[in-house]
């Protein structure tokens, strides 16, 4: 676990070229899927979103979706995909939390892939992600169990060795959420330097932001 944050802008170019990758984005997708009713009236965030390989899978089901991530190179991946393929409902937006950026607009649902364990302090985040949805908006979250530290093939940039459900849990219900469940989103068998393999498990959290009907 190190706290020198990863350089993504120079892994972006081949960062879809990895099947798991498209493959957990694709899992994670289903996931939310069958625990959000996804409706075209509904204005959707993506935070860390990298090249968007899930925020084009839920685009379709959407009113909008807004990819947000610290890396421009991820960013301009993502802008290119959205060029080529004509999306007139999706924005890619560059925004780096440690460098002064901000979380801005509405949502009714905010999503997050394998991202939080990148991020040092969890608190802080999932409060900015219940400032920023509508009154009974969703936070979902798909992020490692604990791995020990063994799911990465370098922990640059890693704060987090996975999480603990509950914990995270008590993350979500301090922000003020409600109604927060937890199921398994994507199973991740991998290869291991001293032989043989290992499974990994990501979880999918939600919760429905409490306090206002």
């Amino acid at each position: 676990m190190t706290g020198v944050k990863r350089d993504f802008d120079a892994v972006a170019k081949t960062w879809d070229e990895n099947p798991g990758r498209v493959k957990m984005a694709h899992d994670v997708a289903t996931a939310i899927h069958d625990t959000v009713r996804l409706t075209k009236d509904m204005d959707v965030l993506d935070f860390g979103c990298g090249t968007g390989l899930l925020t084009l899978q839920l685009q379709p089901f959407v009113r909008s979706i807004t990819g947000v991530d610290s890396s421009q190179g991820m960013i301009d991946i993502l802008t290119a995909k959205v060029r080529e393929q004509g999306l007139k409902n999706v924005t890619a937006r560059h925004v780096d939390l440690d460098k002064g950026g901000v979380l801005e607009g509405q949502y009714d649902l905010v999503v997050s892939s394998m991202t939080l364990h990148h991020v040092p302090e969890i608190q802080p985040l999932i409060d900015r992600f219940a400032t920023i949805l509508k009154p009974s908006g969703i936070l979902a979250i798909a992020d490692l169990d604990c791995d020990e530290g063994k799911f990465h093939d370098s922990n640059e940039g890693i704060f987090h060795f996975g999480f603990d459900r509950c914990a995270m849990m008590k993350h979500f219900e301090k922000a003020g959420f409600e109604n927060v469940r937890n199921r398994t989103a994507a199973i991740v068998a991998k290869p291991m330097p001293e032989g043989g393999s290992r499974t990994f498990t990501v979880f999918l959290m939600s919760g429905r932001k409490g306090g206002e009907r």
